[in-house]
């Protein structure tokens, strides 16, 4: 059985998180991006991150704000959230980046299974999995891996002015390693939560369609920052992966 304490947190953290994403989306309408696609990525990581997210938005975020931007490119100096930007930090925002793809390919799968369970039989679920959640995670990495390159193409085709063709190779070198990684920790973290804290030490079974699932998934989502961390680093180092 599911602890009363346990669904009360897991309800404030997602409400902390749906809050989160609201104030990055209201401060976005007046200052939005020079990337258009982190009008995106910011939101998105504020539903998992929450509060951390506001905290890096406005300290982090806000230095790529389109009008800062254009306005030290029309002076011919450095744009503020290249110059004042750590590289550690933009390794960070890679990550984000990457995550939220991710995040948004995961939300978008997790439901979808659960409106079409027959997808997860078509996955393997029964025929080569007894447990329908590996059938739902290839679901979860199919749509993780289409969002994350869909935003690192955004990225990387207006940052080299590539053709549509090339932007796609780019875009699936520069986000494969990433999403993977990030998937791993998600993974990973949602199989000790599946089969440890709920199922052997609760006693319960985690649905997709509880807040306590959504609770977990947050926490998963920080773990596949974690290990997407050092892949973005290696990836950027090597010029694969464009800094944000």
């Amino acid at each position: 059985m599911v602890p009363y304490w346990l669904e009360l947190l897991a309800i404030v953290s997602l409400l902390a998180g749906f809050v989160s994403a609201a104030i990055v989306i209201f401060d976005l309408r007046r200052h939005p991006q020079h990337m258009w696609i982190m009008n995106l990525v910011w939101p998105l990581v504020a539903l998992f991150a929450h509060v951390a997210a506001l905290v890096a938005y406005y300290r982090v975020g806000r230095l790529a704000e389109h009008a800062k931007a254009h306005a030290a490119m029309e002076k011919g100096e450095t744009p503020p959230h290249t110059a004042q930007t750590s590289f550690p930090t933009k390794v960070g925002k890679g990550a984000s980046h990457c995550g939220a793809g991710c995040t948004l390919g995961d939300i978008c799968a997790e439901w979808l299974a659960v409106l079409f369970p027959v997808i997860a039989v078509w996955l393997g679920y029964e025929s080569i999995f007894q447990n329908k959640i590996f059938a739902v995670w290839i679901l979860d990495y199919i749509f993780a891996f289409t969002f994350g390159v869909a935003f690192q193409y955004f990225t990387i085709v207006p940052m080299r002015g590539l053709s549509p063709g090339k932007g796609v190779i780019e875009a699936v070198k520069a986000d494969v390693l990433s999403l993977t990684a990030w998937q791993v920790g998600m993974y990973g973290f949602m199989a000790v939560a599946h089969f440890w804290i709920f199922g052997h030490l609760l006693g319960a079974e985690l649905h997709t369609a509880s807040v306590e699932f959504w609770f977990m998934m947050q926490i998963a989502m920080i773990c596949g920052f974690l290990t997407s961390y050092p892949v973005n680093w290696w990836l950027i180092r090597k010029g694969v992966k464009e800094a944000m």
